[in-house]
This record gives C-alpha cells, structure tokens and sequence, in this order.
C-alpha cells in the first residue's frame, strides 16, 4: 500500500495527456498512485488547493476531490477560480461545512460509506471501554493499583442508535453480537426504524444512546437539557456524530451531578480547548475525532474517487450527491 501522503506543495503535477476531456485534481501523492491507471482516460492533477493552478490547468478543471480534514475557508475560496467546476467530492460523510464554501452551480457529493468502519469500531470501542472501566484500569495500573470493581456489562443493555444512515447501520451491525437490544431511530418511521418525533419516549428506557445522525438544523442540540433529562440514572451518551448534536452545557451539568455517563469522539467547539472543563468531568471519555482516523480510508477514498470517475465517464448518476447543481 502506498505510503499515507501528506498534502501536495509546488507547482501541480499532471499525469496523463492534457487534451483529456476530463480533468480532475486529487489532493496527495497517495491517492494519485491510487488512482493512476485512470489516466489514460482523465487527466489527474495533483492540487492541494494551497496555490494557485495554472490558467490554462484551472480552465480545463470540472472534478476537485477534497483531501481529508480540510475545514479552512481559505483553501476553498480557490475553487471559485475553476470556470468549468462541476463537481466536488467530499471524504468525508458530514458536509455542512462545505455548503458555503463552494460555488452554487457546482453539485457536491460526500464520502458516504467511506468513515462507516473505522466510526462504527470507535462507536464500539467507546462503549466497552465505557462500561467495562478500561479508563479506570488504565489509571489504576500506572498507580500499581489492584483494582476489580463490579462493572455493568454490555449484554443485555437497551441500545438506542440515532441515525439510519451507512454509519448507523455499521454500528449496529457490530453491536448485534453482544447480546443487546437495539433501537434505531431516524428523520421518519418505518419498517425497523422509529421516527425521531418518538425520541422522548425512547430515551426513557435506554441505557446507551449513541449518536450517528449528520448535523442539520433539525437535528441541532438534538440531546438537549430535556432530552438528556429523559434517560434513566447512569445512562452512557455516545456521540461519535457531531459536537453540536448535543446540548454540551447541558450535558455536562449531568455529568458534573454524576448522574449520567459520556464516551466522546467530537465536541462542541473542536479541537476542545485545554481549559475546557469537559476534560475533567466525572465519568467521561474523550477521544478526537478519531472516527475516520485510521489508514482504512485512504483506499476507500480511492475505491469511491474510481467509481465516481467510471460514472462521469459513463455518463451516469454520481453516488451519494448532496447538493445538485443550481
């Protein structure tokens, strides 16, 4: 497997003829190697969005392919710059952040599918080591410290996974073979899905609710103080979705009362701040957003890159559009 690449510096590299009717930039060396056997029949330009292209690469430009973890407005100003822009696709599942920074006439698609392993493993892992101490014991065994306190097990636990999207269902599936009992929740009901008008109800009788629902307007401090106050005395939340899904002021006030639990993977701001008193509050786990942190994405960001190219070419639909062209 190639090496992970960092992002590209200097003057864009190009592979393949520059008279290809499909022109495309991808943002590292790494995904470069990856997708290389296409340029016989696009042209790959090697383009971290840092610097300027070209006048005559950035005329022939329609497919940016965003690198990962890029949130700085200034870095997408540039593909305002693309007088032939048609697409841009996204590594990553979440997509709010993108909406403002790219022209309107441009259709955005996501990484749906990409993160759902690496999220649903850490989702996972959150919760075991959340009911099984592992933070404790990690703590207890730097102070050589016997420590075999009687903690909740995972099996039969009432499970209430908010979303019903790739990742969701990533999650459930892993969380099936514990012995558990799980409730999905999404936008509306249907056949094994409950409606999110039903989350008052639902709350009252989970034990664990993790969170896997994209940030919207309507899903916006989602778990707010009621819906926190809702579920039962030593609940787990579990949100490995976005910080602003949860009321986090709220949150933390139980957690500070002791009377509810959190594995976290994203807050609200992030990265946290190192004088945030999330960091010490009582029965919580925090990790950053390390989801989709792992070397499993990068070929599932080329896997998706091939097929979206296959379908320009072919003239067929784009998988997971989020936004269509205005």
């Amino acid at each position: 497997m190639p090496s992970r690449a960092g992002p590209a510096q200097g003057t864009p590299k190009t592979s393949g003829r520059l008279d290809r009717v499909l022109t495309v930039t991808v943002p590292d060396e790494d995904l470069l190697a990856r997708v290389s056997d296409l340029s016989g029949r696009v042209e790959l330009v090697l383009w971290d969005l840092l610097e300027p292209l070209p006048e005559a690469v950035a005329a022939r430009v329609g497919v940016v392919q965003i690198g990962h973890y890029w949130v700085q407005p200034d870095r997408w100003k540039r593909l305002h710059d693309l007088p032939n822009l048609r697409h841009v696709l996204l590594p990553s599942a979440g997509f709010e952040h993108a909406l403002p920074l790219i022209p309107e006439h441009v259709t955005l698609c996501n990484g749906r599918g990409v993160h759902s392993t690496g999220t649903a493993e850490l989702a996972v892992a959150l919760v075991l080591a959340s009911q099984r101490g592992l933070v404790d014991a990690v703590v207890a065994q730097q102070e050589s410290r016997w420590s075999n306190p009687e903690l909740p097990s995972l099996a039969d636990r009432r499970i209430l996974v908010v979303g019903a999207g790739s990742v969701a269902e990533a999650i459930v599936e892993r969380l099936r073979p514990f012995e558990v009992e799980i409730s999905l929740v999404g936008r509306t009901a249907r056949r094994g899905v409950h409606g999110v008008d039903e989350l008052p109800v639902l709350l009252r009788r989970t034990d664990i609710v993790v969170l896997a629902v994209p940030h919207s307007p309507a899903t916006h401090h989602l778990l707010d103080a009621t819906a926190l106050a809702a579920l039962p005395d030593g609940a787990l939340v579990v949100n490995v979705a976005r910080g602003r899904i949860v009321d986090q002021a709220a949150l933390l006030a139980e957690l500070r009362s002791g009377r509810l639990r959190a594995a976290l993977d994203v807050t609200d701001p992030e990265p946290l701040p190192s004088d945030h008193p999330l960091w010490h509050a009582p029965n919580t786990l925090i990790t950053a957003h390390q989801g989709g942190n792992s070397d499993a994405t990068y070929p599932r960001v080329a896997a998706l890159l091939r097929r979206q190219l296959e379908h320009l070419l072919a003239g067929e639909p784009l998988e997971n559009v989020v936004r269509a062209s205005a």
